[in-house]
This record gives C-alpha cells, structure tokens and sequence, in this order.
C-alpha cells in the first residue's frame, strides 16, 4: 500500500473516531483581522478520490500559514528608513500666543512598558468596576439661545469659593449664562486617583457649594476632563508613566496602552457623578503633541496606511461613545484643533458627528474668515449638527502675561461676531454658543499668566461687546456701572479703584507691574551704585561710607515703601487664592526685585558700621 494510501486509511480511521471539526486560525500579528478556514469533513461520507483531494488541500493550507508567520515576524526598524505615515509634528496647527513645542527627542515609550503596567495603571486594565449610569435622560431645547460660558482654568491660581460667590453674579450681570469649569487636579478624585488631587483641590462638599453658587446666577455649569492631551497632570505620576505616548514627556496618552482607556472612563464618571444635572461634558482633545511617536502608534500607523486622523479618532470615538452611553442625553464638546486637518471623509467615517460637537477655538486679534469659513463648511459636510467657538479673554497673549491687554482681547470678538453674524451660510449647523477662554496656565508646568481679577475688566468688555454687537458707548456705561471703573482700551486698564470682586488685587498688580521692576532698576543705575556699590565691592566689603550715603537713604525708603505695599498686597490675595498660588505669583513678578533691595539695603548697612577698612580676605 503506498504512503498516500496509508495516510488516507488513518485519516478515515481519525475521522471516523473523532466525527470532529478542524478550525484553523491564522493570526497576522499587528493586524486587525482573522482569516478563519473552517473544514467540516464527515468520514461517513468521505470517498477516497474526495479525501485525497482534501490531504492535498491540507497541505497547501498548512504551507501557507508557515509563509504567513514568517512574513509577518516583527520588522526591524532601520534608522533613516522612513514609514508611511503622517508627518507628526505638523498634524496640529500651531497655537497662536502660545509658545512653540520643543524639539521632540528621539524617543519613545518602551513598547514593552506600555504592557508591563504596574500598580494603579495595572487595575485600572482589568477594567474595575465603574458605578452604575445614571437612568436619567437630560433635556435639552434646541431653540435655546447661545449660551456665552465663562472658562475657568483651575489648573493654576484656583479660586476659592468665597470669591466664587462673589464673582458668579458678576458674570451674569454682564452677560455670561454658563461657567466651564476646567478642574485638572483640583477635583476631588478619589480612590486609586486620589493622587491626581492638589493639596488644595476642593472637597466633594466644594463642588456641591459651586453647582449651587452657579444655579443662584443662572450660570449652566459645564464640567472638562481632559480625554487625550493635556493630561501632565495625571501622567506626571510615576504610577501613570505608563500610559505616556512620548516616554520622556508627560502631554499625552498612549491611546494603545493597556489602561489608557479606563484611565478616562474613571476619571470621567468620577466627574459626572458629581455633576448629576449637567447637560453638557467638554472632553478636551486638544494638542495631543507627540501623538504618533510611541511604538505601540508606530506599529499601528504602519498598519492602517500611516493615518494618523483615524488614530486620533478612534481613541475619542471609543471616549465618547462610554460617556454617552453611561449618561444616556449628556452632549458633548471637544476642542477642533486636531479636526482641522482630519478629511471630512474620515471624520464622516468615524462616527463622532453623532457623539460630539466641535469648539472651534481661535485667539488671535484678527481671525482668518476665510480658513474659518472652510473649516464651518466641512464640519457641515461631515454631518455635524451643532458648533461652538472659543474666544479668550485672558491667557492667550503670551506664556507668563501679567496684565491683560484689552484691545487684543476686544479685537478677538469682534472678529468673533463677524462669525457669528454670518451662519444663516450654513443651514445644517447651529451655533450653540461661545466659551471665552481664561487661560491660567499655556500646560500644567508653565508658569502663572494673568490671575482671574486681573482679566475681569478684558471679560466685562468682551462679554458686553457681544451682548451689543460691539463695544458701543452704551456697552462701556454699562461696564463701568457694574465695574465700578471706566474702561481705557488705549492704555489697557480700567480708570479708578473699582468696585467690582477683586479690584484691589487688580490695581494693586497694576502697579506693581508698573513700577517695582522700574523703581529697582533705577536705583541701580544710581551713579554712586554703579561707582562704588557693584558686585565686588559688597563681595570684599569695601566701600567708601561717604559714597554710600548718597543713596542709603534712598534705598531704605524705597525698600520700606514696598514692604508695607507687600503686606496689604498678600492680605488681599490671601481672600481669593490658596498658599501655593501666592508663593508662586511672589515668586515669579516680586520677589527677584524686592530680594535684591533687601540685599542692597544689608550689605550697605553692614559695609558702613566697617568705617572704609581694607577689603576683607
């Protein structure tokens, strides 16, 4: 008997034993596909010339999958050898005022890492529990007027919440229906995110007092939870590093990442759940610089063409599609910067029409028409069915501005309101309302910008130039009437003391801004400082006491002067912000100036008690 006809008699013999099915599965590692061949073969029914058929086919079948497993080992990469993919660093559009990311080294997270988890990021893979959804659908009127909500960026100098109440009915007043309020990690987290929490983050109690504060104001409150980039604040955490898309910074998430997903659903629901009547959550989605860089989206990329808008797409739409589905009616927003270069194919393609709506942000004092033109009109095309926009009326002129420059902000909307007037052009959209920006930080470790009573004359000008079409002369009467202080666009600061929350603080940094630096460069230009008071005289403690005096008296009235300014100044900043605020505001526009006067004033205290004696060894 030959080995076929063997090998036919044994696989009868089996066949008939066994009266099974064989299942082959063939897994293409990094592909999203599973070519599955199954053969059903009954050996009752089974001929010899059939059943020699089949052995031959097995054969083939088997050759096969050893080519396939060896076509798709891991591929080296070569340095220099360039993937197809997208071009990184240009998918955003750079972010007008702020400052330019860093060069990007060349590293990414460790794929290995990103599977690895350890700790909290390792829970948090295993999907832990999440609480129960809400069974509430939120109405909404789709004939409600725009909203105009006012951003507040709680990732730097935090409010507390009796300036809080103080502030909410000024918004009202001038114009605001709606607070958005950017936590970052002064929410009170709890848990295995207990970590993300500042020192100072408000208490559970807090949130209640502030959804409470907002209704007295008829102030709809709009809570955010950064979903993709922006996430410093939790990626910072040794815990969490895991999760990084670039290893070395801590911006945005690896959207691969085992945990990453659950991440966000945790944080998410923690919010809601503390905002049980919100009909809208802002999910960031903004800058994801780096995105593309890790392995886990190298290995991705080079899978699905390089492309990286559907990428980004598919981690949001997953996002989304969680939030919307634990708390069935809530609508939500994301920042359009990562959009803008997505075709409307793709977009369309992804879903997120359905889940989300854009907030087309622009901060520059003269706006492109026609680039926002093109982009309202493939938002359209995709099947959006709402828009909003984004101003700013603070911290959006530059990464450590101290006073806010009022004609820039004016100028902003009123190229806003040009928008706004022209979308009957655009009959399948609605324009569902407009965030001024305050921007407090450029990211979660840049330095302070303008505090929050610093820019309320910028909002109360720009809130009213909506409510009026511009700032007409009956716009600044009412500014002035609810500020308490007339409003110089020319000069940029708002004339008298002010009667408005937080004008002391506003003047008293008005002035400090003005004439501290000023005040203590001049002195040290002073002929006999620059003549016999440098560096190395107060090193050797050698100095004429003659020439000193030609400006001690001087300098200890300057110094005095300014201590006593100082006390009321942090008396007046200690009812509004928390300690680390104040130690950093000092810290970064004070205390170099007043540092150096107090070190001027001992030195020349010290070197006069010595008389003129000889340099000291």
């Amino acid at each position: 008997m030959s080995t076929l006809h063997s090998g036919e008699n044994l696989f009868i013999i089996l066949f008939h034993f066994y009266r099974t099915e064989i299942d082959v599965l063939v897994f293409q590692r990094g592909m999203a596909r599973t070519i599955l061949l199954r053969m059903r073969l009954s050996a009752a029914s089974m001929q010899p010339t059939r059943l020699s058929t089949l052995l031959r086919l097995v054969v083939f079948v088997l050759v096969v999958v050893v080519v396939i497993k060896l076509a798709s080992q891991p591929r080296q990469m070569v340095p220099g050898v360039k993937m197809n993919q997208a071009n990184t660093h240009g998918f955003w559009n750079k972010n007008p005022g702020k400052e330019e990311e860093p060069p990007k080294q060349d590293k990414s997270i460790v794929g290995e890492g990103a599977q690895e988890a350890k700790g909290p990021v390792e829970s948090l893979a295993k999907a832990e529990k999440l609480p129960p959804p809400p069974q509430v659908v939120l109405p909404q009127d789709p004939n409600a007027p725009p909203l105009k909500v006012v951003h507040l960026d709680l990732k730097g100098a935090a409010p507390k919440l009796k300036y809080l109440e103080q502030i909410f009915p000024l918004f009202s007043s001038l114009g605001a229906t709606g607070v958005l309020l950017e936590y970052e990690d002064m929410f009170p987290y709890k848990g295995e995110l207990q970590v993300l929490r500042s020192p100072y983050a408000y208490s559970v109690e807090d949130i209640k007092t502030i959804l409470n504060l907002a209704k007295l104001s008829k102030l709809q409150v709009i809570p955010l939870v950064q979903a993709f980039g922006h996430l410093e604040f939790v990626l910072k955490h040794e815990q969490y590093t895991a999760l990084r898309e670039v290893g070395d910074f801590p911006n945005s998430l690896n959207p691969h990442a085992p945990g990453s997903q659950a991440l966000i659903q945790a944080m998410v629901t923690q919010v809601l759940e503390q905002h049980p009547d919100a009909p809208w959550l802002h999910i960031g989605a903004d800058e994801v610089f780096g995105l593309g860089e890790s392995q886990d989206s190298k290995n991705w990329l080079h899978s699905h063409s390089g492309d990286m808008g559907k990428m980004y797409l598919d981690h949001v739409v997953a996002v989304a599609r969680f939030i919307v589905e634990w708390r069935p009616g809530i609508r939500l927003l994301m920042w359009d910067d990562m959009m803008r270069q997505i075709s409307a194919d793709v977009l369309k393609e992804s879903g997120l029409q359905s889940l989300a709506s854009p907030v087309m942000w622009f901060y520059a004092p003269n706006l492109n028409l026609k680039n926002i033109d093109q982009l309202i009109s493939k938002y359209q095309e995709v099947g959006f069915k709402d828009i909003w926009f984004a101003s700013a009326f603070k911290g959006a002129s530059d990464i450590n501005q101290v006073v806010t420059p009022l004609d820039r902000h004016l100028n902003n909307h009123l190229s806003w309101l040009k928008v706004i007037n022209s979308m009957a052009n655009y009959p399948s959209i609605s324009f569902r309302g407009i965030i001024l920006t305050g921007w407090q930080r450029y990211d979660h470790f840049s330095v302070l910008c303008e505090l929050l009573p610093v820019g309320i004359p910028s909002l109360a000008v720009c809130l009213k130039t909506l409510q009026h079409g511009a700032f007409s002369d009956k716009a600044q009467m009412e500014v002035q009437h609810l500020l308490g202080c007339s409003i110089n666009i020319e000069k940029g600061i708002c004339d008298g003391s002010g009667a408005f929350s937080g004008s002391e603080v506003y003047n008293m940094i008005l002035q400090l801004n003005k004439d501290l630096q000023k005040q203590t460069e001049e002195l040290m230009k002073h002929y006999h400082v620059r003549g016999s008071f440098t560096y190395y005289h107060r090193k050797y403690n050698f100095a004429n006491p003659r020439s000193l005096g030609f400006f001690t008296q001087k300098l200890q009235k300057l110094l005095a002067t300014w201590e006593s300014f100082l006390e009321n100044f942090r008396t007046q900043m200690e009812a509004i912000f928390f300690p680390d605020t104040i130690e950093e505001w000092m810290d970064e526009n004070v205390n170099q100036h007043m540092d150096q006067l107090r070190k001027m004033a001992d030195d020349a205290n010290r070197i006069e008690k010595l008389k003129g004696r000889p340099k000291s060894q």
